[in-house]
């Protein structure tokens, strides 16, 4: 089943006092580009989660958001610089002595004392912290996934139905085409004739030229591959691999071939139907931009 390269995934787990929030958002892209929207403590992580979101995806624009919260009872520790609390101190003994003022001081005043007081982010376990990442990230990528994988069904079968439609739009070129050199044949006899009544005419000239003009209108090779690559292009959309590079490919040279069969038909009912299949090509290139 093909994927769209849209999907969004998100993972909240909690183990041991630490809190982790995960988000993954997927759009187009040529390749697998990720950027990350994480805490500078989480940094470290980003080529764990680098190498899990490469090896469950093949491309797409992904962005990563990641909350994190540690409520441990050692995630924090708090010191106190007695030298500066001793400045304090003294300090407000003087004033109390010089002024007459009565000294309030509480250890709680002087745990909020600026500079007093400094609580500090306690080294995280890097390794616990990794397999909860894990985790975080396998959860949203299936979510994820999921997400892509329904809208890469729609996808397909929009394109699928729009194949159908070129086939029948190839069938009816390939209906019309033998007649496309009758045609020439004759009216060039007519016009001859017109032309030229009294004048014999070399039949055998008249045989050549009519020969030439089948052989540079002949579309035959073109509708062979427009058929294979329509059979091409329905494998793809059944395969269980990332198809979308390969159908661009395929959509570039169905337009190929028909701006070939336009250009070497020559005639008006062929022309029209070729602007009906190179609209139809137009609506899956801009399906096939979408998957993955």
């Amino acid at each position: 089943m093909v994927r769209s390269m849209t999907g969004f995934g998100r993972a909240s787990l909690s183990v041991d006092g630490r809190e982790l929030t995960l988000e993954l958002k997927s759009v187009n892209h040529r390749f697998l580009d990720i950027s990350f929207r994480m805490p500078r403590s989480l940094s470290f992580l980003e080529d764990t989660i680098r190498s899990a979101l490469a090896s469950a995806v093949a491309r797409g624009h992904f962005d990563v958001y990641a909350f994190y919260r540690n409520t441990r009872s050692d995630s924090k520790s708090i010191t106190v610089d007695k030298a500066i609390l001793e400045a304090y101190l003294n300090a407000a003994a003087s004033i109390g002595s010089d002024f007459g003022l009565v000294n309030d001081m509480t250890v709680s005043k002087a745990l909020r004392l600026q500079d007093v007081a400094t609580i500090t982010e306690a080294d995280e376990d890097t390794e616990a912290l990794t397999e909860l990442m894990l985790s975080a990230v396998s959860k949203a990528v299936s979510e994820l996934i999921v997400m892509r994988e329904k809208e890469g069904e729609r996808i397909s079968k929009d394109l699928l139905n729009r194949i159908v439609i070129l086939r029948s739009i190839r069938e009816k070129i390939a209906g019309k085409a033998p007649l496309v050199v009758e045609d020439y044949r004759t009216k060039l006899n007519a016009r001859i004739e017109s032309l030229l009544s009294e004048v014999e005419i070399d039949r055998a000239r008249l045989a050549t030229e009519i020969a030439l003009f089948a052989d540079k209108a002949n579309i035959d090779e073109e509708l062979v591959r427009l058929a294979s690559h329509f059979d091409a292009a329905c494998a793809l959309l059944s395969s269980s691999e990332p198809a979308g590079r390969k159908l661009d490919f395929l959509v570039q040279e169905m337009n190929r071939e028909f701006n070939t069969i336009g250009s070497k038909a020559n005639d008006k009912s062929i022309a029209a139907l070729v602007i009906d299949g190179k609209a139809e090509i137009e609506k899956l290139r801009e399906q096939v931009q979408n998957l993955e």
